[in-house]
């Protein structure tokens, strides 16, 4: 690797920031939930118990998402040489998993409240909802930077909103039988609130999930990224290309690139490492230049994802890939990370 490449290290600050959010939302969650049991027990109202044991489910998943985040942390080692961030991929699987199962918990009990609503002291349900929504509104305020790359705290975020409504819900339901007297609210109230937090807890499962099977991450067309390779200058073809998720808004990349002419090399890494950063927050690439087709390595049984078709064999080539090319995550970039050492 040329002595130019630069690595920026401002990915460990904002290790530190998310560890410092989840622990702050995780005991603010934890010290709300135990209020509201108190308060349930008190008043003997099984909706704020209820309530309270679906906050501890959160709280559970918010203990996840600070453990992945502490994790994350860690330094890579000579067995784990990307570090630990991809358990930020794997905290939003159980996150989910979570929020599906109190949603079918939550659902379950509102069919069985309908044959027999239970007479809830609709106030007590109504101040402390509205403690609830105060409470996660700003907990999610905590989590909010960032949340659009990081999906550990995307899963978070989500967590927050999702309970600012369920409490929201809860107060208006608390509302219309203190003044109504319907006692049905109650469970028709929680088979929405179920309904919703389904809904989302599928959609961050079914992000999650692509994410641990190292799916192009959401965001990113991978034919517009091929397409911005092959029109580079000097560049014949471009196969074997990979694009994931490391975790903790790092995507990683790799890519061969069939150029003869390769006399600019570390210029043309250098450059081509910062477009990526810039037009698809690709900040962990690994670019291997080839100089022509006689680069068969990828195409043997071990290789299954190296099938693409090469330059036409005419190009001129050397035998080799071109071995000092091409790891240098996101020169030159500002958002470029660089926890791992090369």
């Amino acid at each position: 690797m040329g002595l130019g490449h630069h690595h920026d290290h401002d990915g460990h600050a904002h290790g530190h920031s998310a560890t410092r959010a989840f622990a702050i939302v995780t005991l603010i969650n934890l010290a709300y939930t135990a209020l509201e049991a108190g308060y349930g027990f008190v008043t003997n109202s099984l909706a704020l118990l209820s309530d309270a044991l679906h906050n501890l489910g959160d709280v559970l998943g918010l203990a996840l998402a600070w453990g992945a985040a502490a994790i994350a942390r860690r330094p890579p080692t000579a067995r784990h040489t990307y570090g630990w961030r991809r358990a930020t991929l794997l905290s939003p699987l159980a996150n989910a998993l979570l929020l599906v199962a109190f949603s079918g918990a939550l659902g379950w009990e509102a069919i069985r409240r309908f044959s027999a609503p239970p007479d809830i002291p609709a106030l007590p349900v109504v101040v402390v909802a509205m403690i609830g929504i105060a409470v996660n509104l700003g907990a999610a305020w905590f989590v909010r930077d960032g949340h659009d790359h990081d999906l550990n705290r995307r899963g978070a975020y989500l967590h927050l909103v999702a309970d600012a409504a369920v409490s929201l819900a809860a107060v208006l339901a608390g509302a219309g039988m203190w003044w109504l007297g319907w006692e049905w609210l109650d469970p028709v109230t929680a088979l929405l609130i179920g309904a919703v937090v389904a809904i989302g807890a599928f959609g961050l499962l079914r992000e999650s999930f692509n994410a641990a099977m190292d799916a192009v991450p959401r965001g990113i067309d991978q034919s517009e990224v091929e397409t911005f390779l092959t029109t580079q200058v000097g560049v014949i073809a471009v196969h074997h290309l990979h694009i994931w998720s490391l975790g903790a808004g790092e995507i990683a990349m790799t890519a061969h690139l069939v150029r003869p002419d390769d006399h600019d090399h570390d210029a043309f890494i250098d450059r081509i490492n910062h477009e990526l950063d810039h037009r698809f927050g690709i900040n962990h690439p690994t670019l291997q230049v080839e100089h022509g087709a006689g680069c068969e390595h990828d195409r043997h049984d071990r290789a299954p994802h190296g099938h693409a078709p090469h330059a036409d064999s005419s190009a001129a080539h050397s035998p080799g890939a071109d071995s000092s090319g091409a790891h240098s995550p996101g020169a030159d970039s500002p958002r470029g990370h660089a926890p791992h050492s090369h």
